[in-house]
């Protein structure tokens, strides 16, 4: 059996909600998406975040990585673990269908 081609996963914010005040960020949302370079699915949600303790990073200062170290943190790992496998089994689904549609006499 071939082995499967490699995916790439990453997970970007779209867009953040915050208090204008100051600057907490209360809602992330958020895509993930999977490439394997010929394939790709995709996921998005939105994630609701408090006010925790410590330090407050200015909104300015804020990086992609940060606000989705915040989604993964919050999701847990095996949430981030489970959202990654549904889109490995999207990608093997384009790679091996095992359902289809359409009309017979149109093809």
């Amino acid at each position: 059996m071939a082995k499967p081609p490699s995916t790439t996963i990453t997970w970007m914010p779209t867009s953040l909600e915050r208090d204008t005040a100051d600057g907490l960020v209360t809602v992330v949302h958020y895509q993930v998406d999977a490439n394997d370079g010929t394939y790709q699915a995709g996921a998005y949600g939105s994630i609701g975040l408090e006010r925790g303790e410590g330090e407050l990073i200015p909104y300015s200062e804020l990086t992609p990585e940060i606000v989705i170290g915040w989604v993964k943190d919050k999701l847990s790992a095996e949430s981030v673990d489970n959202v990654e496998k549904a889109l490995q089994t999207q990608l093997e689904e384009q790679r091996h269908p095992t359902k289809a549609s359409g009309l017979p006499w149109a093809s």
